[in-house]
């Protein structure tokens, strides 16, 4: 008995293997899943001109599909709507506005004649029985063009994932036929919406494409979508914009949604607000601007592979080689059939041959008396005569050899024999008859259904960073200990966006860098609070005085900040167990003035922050006196060069500080001043607002 771990080992492998080869992943060689393959399949049997019900449709599929008549109808809808091997007569839904179609009773299809010029030869197919033993089903069919390319597809399986934009059908025939030739060639999505699409990062399929909405912005109070970007609807357009308006992102008056064969969604702008300055916010805070990720997986040889959009071209451009082979030597067999035919009825007829025949009494002897008729004839015959070719002589009417016309049979002969001298320089020459095959499928396509609908241009994408607004006021309320743009109370500290990152610095010296909120609990021991903005950070230097609390000796820290895991709690100070802040400052340079406790001979001493090294955040205090310190006032100074002194040894981010997982990003402005909380002591008049006082002791 196999234990549990082999038994859900071979079940999940079997699994997997299912859900990816008979589910979700399409075949490289008709670019169908196989719920898509069966659809066709059944209208193939069902096709007689005429409309049928796609509930109909759905429940054929069923004889060869065991996965309820749900799926069938979706994946049915979804390939109709591609407008390739589908004819639709109904509401099959809308793309640009979301509504989905009608159900399976009330709309109707018809497969085109072009889904068999493309896909359909049951002479060089492979059948397998289907699921339930009762019928036959094409393992794939045996495709001249890449459909998989032409229609797009998405598929979600165990462990991998496709995602095929779709391709203009004329460029992808192109560029088929340019492989054939082996000439260079390349090929971009087009999407039925429209839009415009940047391809700079597509890397052939393996990339990702930038999509934007077409607008027309000659009216510099008003806007209009005219095209959305690939996956997105008028609904979820108009969705996107009105959350932008909510958040304030966007200063819009109204928007009205006028889409019906075309898209016509109108933006009316705020008094105040012009076309050009909210174009750039369309693009960063709604469905405007998309960037979509691909992925081209198919099922390749019976298993999984990622290729990319020229290896698919030129898959089938040595696939296109052999089919065309393939239908090139039936057709040959089958004028063979038609020559070896003719020629046994004009013997059969011209020879007199059915006179033999008159006075025979047994089914033998008739097959036997044509058997030796046609013996002195063996040298004009194509092959040698069968008992299936004897019965279908036996079959002529008399009044068909009555009227028999030697001439006409002659003719006839001689275009069969023209066609395979044909065909045997088909057979000879493949490329170019797959050629002619494919502009013979391409002429069928040529209308302005199939013309490019997707402008291709560059551009970068808007990040919402760049056109965020620091119009947000970050508050601190030092009596509940909640920091954040949505906090009520408190007086506010600056302006930010909600983008930004803010760096904390508590009163016992642990620092971290953490992201804008609408309300965050940070504690009541604040020491400061700014922009932890890269560039800003570079340029502020951090003086800590702090106290050993064993030997009572005061320190000074000069120091930068930099390089942050976000959320990830920093100690400012060497031994934050044993030591505590007694100042903060980001002044560039300071005259400190310390007072002594008594008794002392010297009551005070000064010196300047410019005395002192700039080093690294992980780097120890230097002493700034080992006597008690009564009382210490910072009075800002400029920062005269020769006065300037650094470590000519600075160390290195890779040296003071901790991995960086996220380096905050510089911003267009420096942090504003911190205001003093509530619950602490007001600083000097003479000090920069947003630096506090003693900090403890």
């Amino acid at each position: 008995m196999a234990n549990a771990k082999d038994l859900f080992r071979q079940n999940f492998i079997e699994y997997a293997s299912y859900v990816i080869k008979d589910r979700a992943i399409p075949d490289i060689e008709d670019g169908l899943k196989p719920v898509q393959r069966r659809i066709l399949h059944t209208m193939i049997e069902m096709d007689d001109g005429r409309f049928n019900k796609v509930a109909n449709v759905v429940g054929s599929t069923m004889h060869y599909h065991p996965h309820g008549d749900q799926s069938i109808y979706t994946a049915l809808v979804n390939l109709a709507n591609c407008d390739l091997f589908i004819d639709k007569q109904g509401n099959y839904g809308n793309f640009m506005t979301g509504d989905g179609p009608a159900a399976a009773r009330y709309i109707e299809c018809r497969l085109l004649p072009f889904a068999k010029k493309v896909l359909y030869n049951p002479e060089i197919t492979e059948y397998v029985e289907s699921y339930d033993g009762r019928n036959k089903e094409p393992v794939v069919f045996p495709a001249k063009i890449p459909v998989v390319l032409i229609q797009g597809t998405e598929g979600i399986a165990v462990g991998m994932s496709t995602k095929i934009l779709p391709h203009n059908a004329l460029e992808v025939i192109d560029a088929q036929i340019a492989a054939i030739k082996g000439e260079d060639f390349s090929l971009y999505p087009d999407f039925p919406g429209g839009g415009i699409m940047d391809v700079s990062n597509y890397e052939d399929g393996l990339g990702s494409v930038a999509v934007r909405a077409k607008l027309d912005t000659s009216n510099a109070k008003k806007i209009i979508i005219e095209e959305l970007p690939f996956g997105v609807d008028s609904e979820k357009m108009i969705e996107s914009i009105e959350k932008a308006i909510k958040k304030g992102r966007l200063k819009i008056q109204s928007v009205s949604d006028f889409t019906a064969d075309t898209v016509n969604i109108e933006i009316s702008l705020a008094k105040g607000t012009y076309t050009k300055d909210i174009v750039d916010a369309l693009y960063a805070y709604t469905d405007c601007e998309q960037k979509i990720s691909v992925n081209c997986l198919v099922i390749k040889d019976k298993l999984p592979h990622v290729c990319t959009v020229s290896d698919v071209i030129r898959y089938h451009a040595d696939h296109i080689l052999e089919v065309s082979k393939k239908e090139l030597e039936v057709q040959r067999g089958h004028l063979f059939d038609r020559l070896h035919t003719r020629t046994l009825e004009r013997i059969f007829i011209e020879e007199r041959i059915y006179k033999r025949i008159e006075q025979k009494r047994t089914q033998d002897a008739v097959v036997n008396a044509v058997r030796t008729g046609f013996e002195p004839y063996k040298d004009q015959l194509v092959r040698e005569i069968s008992d299936d070719d004897i019965d279908h002589l036996l079959k002529i009417p008399i009044r068909r050899i009555s009227l028999f016309d030697i001439e006409k049979n002659k003719e006839e002969i001689d275009q069969i024999n023209a066609d395979l001298k044909q065909v045997d320089h088909d057979l000879c020459h493949l490329d170019e008859y797959s050629i002619r095959t494919l502009k013979n499928i391409r002429a069928d396509l040529e209308n302005d259904e199939h013309k490019r609908k997707t402008v291709i241009s560059d551009f970068n994408m808007v990040d919402v960073r760049d056109v965020a607004k620091r119009d947000l006021d970050l508050r601190y309320d030092g009596l509940t200990g909640y920091l954040g743009t949505n906090v009520k109370s408190g007086n506010p500290l600056m302006k930010v966006s909600e983008f930004d990152k803010i760096l904390v610095v508590q009163k016992d010296g642990t620092y971290y860098c953490t992201n804008v909120s609408d309300r965050m609990f940070v504690g009541k021991d604040i020491a400061y609070c700014g922009l932890a903005d890269k560039e800003v950070l570079e340029n502020t230097v951090f003086t800590v005085l702090y106290l050993d609390k064993k030997t009572r000796v005061t320190y000074i820290k000069r120091c930068k900040l930099s390089g942050f895991i976000m959320n990830k709690p920093y100690a400012l100070l060497p031994d934050p167990a044993n030591n505590s802040m007694k100042k903060l400052s980001v002044l560039p340079n300071a005259e400190v003035t310390v007072t002594y406790k008594s008794p002392s001979r010297v009551k005070e001493s000064t010196f300047m922050f410019s005395d002192f090294l700039i080093k690294g955040a992980k780097a120890g205090g230097v002493t700034v006196s080992k006597k008690e310190i009564a009382s210490i006032r910072i009075k800002p100074c400029k920062l005269a060069d020769e006065n300037i002194r650094t470590a000519t040894e600075s160390l290195s981010e890779a040296e003071d500080e901790e991995p960086v997982e996220q380096t905050v990003q510089p911003q267009e402005i420096s942090p504003e001043p911190v205001s003093e909380p509530k619950n602490v002591k007001k600083q000097a008049d003479d000090e920069m607002p947003g630096l506090f006082d003693d900090i403890g002791n």
